[in-house]
């Protein structure tokens, strides 16, 4: 169950919606979202929605990860993307009228912001600076997203690891990356126990350094280079 948040943010003080689809909204539009959506607190590893469930809103990530993924016939699961802060996720299946095809799920503890679905469709039939956005975001997102199944269809798993930990260095802007060893075997798309030797490896040649789960980039030139970026 949600516990109610503890870190309750208004949209117009909010520090990530410059980074959300949500930018562009004048003062009066932010204060009608603001009245119109909630916040939840979430712990680590909780389910934010479930692949083959029924869509009833969207998610406006305030804090903390998200991962994104869908499970192969053998329940293995193959992580597709991780969301951070200012991103809003679930907004794909509002338009295709079908359950989620893929999950999500916190990575870390998060404070959710969640606007209905009824109340997010009437802002993209009102609001054109929010229909831009998600035109942009989506074939932004479609032109990321060929790049990166090519790049990691292409390479070995030694490369696809040096890629992931750029990738996700990214993502965790200079901070340690912190995903358990589970979580970024799927990500990388190999066992776990070919991950732990392959992270040896890396320590061992001084690119990374670990510090129980979370992983700290000590060389991501050498990681660009062997991940033939």
């Amino acid at each position: 169950m949600l516990e109610k948040s503890h870190k309750y943010v208004s949209c117009e003080h909010c520090l990530v919606r410059e980074n959300s689809l949500f930018k562009d909204f004048c003062k009066e539009e932010v204060a009608g979202l603001d009245e119109h959506k909630s916040c939840s607190f979430y712990k680590k590893n909780q389910p934010v929605f479930l692949e083959e469930g029924t869509p009833r809103g969207v998610f406006c990530l305030n804090s903390g990860k998200i991962k994104v993924f869908a499970r192969g016939e053998e329940g293995k699961e193959q992580i597709i993307h991780v969301a951070k802060e200012g991103e809003v996720v679930g907004f794909r299946a509002m338009f295709s009228g079908e359950p989620y095809r893929v999950s999500a799920t916190t990575l870390e503890d998060c404070n959710i912001c969640f606007i209905s679905k009824s109340e997010f469709l009437d802002l993209v039939d009102t609001n054109a600076s929010l229909r831009n956005g998600i035109l942009k975001e989506l074939s932004t997102e479609l032109a990321d997203r060929a790049t990166f199944i090519t790049n990691m269809a292409q390479k070995s798993v030694r490369e696809r690891l040096a890629f992931s930990l750029v990738f996700l260095d990214d993502i965790y802007k200079g901070e340690m990356i912190n995903f358990s060893r589970e979580d970024l075997a799927n990500f990388v798309g190999t066992a776990t126990e070919t991950l732990i030797r392959l992270l040896k490896e890396l320590k061992e040649d001084e690119l990374i350094k670990t510090h129980a789960r979370k992983i700290e980039i000590l060389n991501r030139e050498e990681l660009i280079r062997m991940a033939g970026n």
